[in-house]
């Protein structure tokens, strides 16, 4: 049975270039093009892992993550990496306390490497953070 994967992307391009890209690897999975519709599909379904934007209209990501993590969503211990650019160190260091697992900077990674990292989660488990990099610690 193929795990399934909740993408969280307000760029359709983006989004539909992930999908092709994970559904390849095997992966079934859902998408959400807003934080609210996000919210929505967590609630109602187990997935076993998200794929978090952070600059969402509706509901921003970190909304969508303290959403997620409350008792009434189906997916609430689902590990969720963020999708995230440059420049957002505050920002990943508050959802990392609210429970990100990972990220991912869209600037910096190809979709195939997206693919890699999701197999990587699945064989190996969460991956190490370097925060450093966004100056934090």
């Amino acid at each position: 049975m193929a795990r399934k994967i909740l993408l969280v992307e307000d760029d359709a391009f983006v989004r539909d270039i992930y999908m092709r890209e994970l559904t390849k690897g095997g992966f079934e999975i859902d998408a959400a093009e807003d934080g609210l519709e996000g919210i929505e599909k967590a609630k109602e379904t187990k997935y076993d892992l998200i794929l978090l934007d952070i600059m969402l209209p509706k509901k921003t990501g970190i909304d969508v993550l303290k959403d997620i993590r409350v008792n009434t969503s189906a997916s609430k211990g689902t590990s969720v990496y963020l999708l995230t650019n440059l420049g957002q160190g505050s920002v990943i260091r508050q959802a990392v306390e609210i429970g990100a697992q990972g990220y991912l900077l869209k600037a910096r990674v190809l979709p195939s490497q997206v693919l890699q990292a999701v197999n990587d989660f699945f064989e190996k488990g969460p991956m190490k953070m370097d925060l450093k990099e966004f100056g934090l610690e």
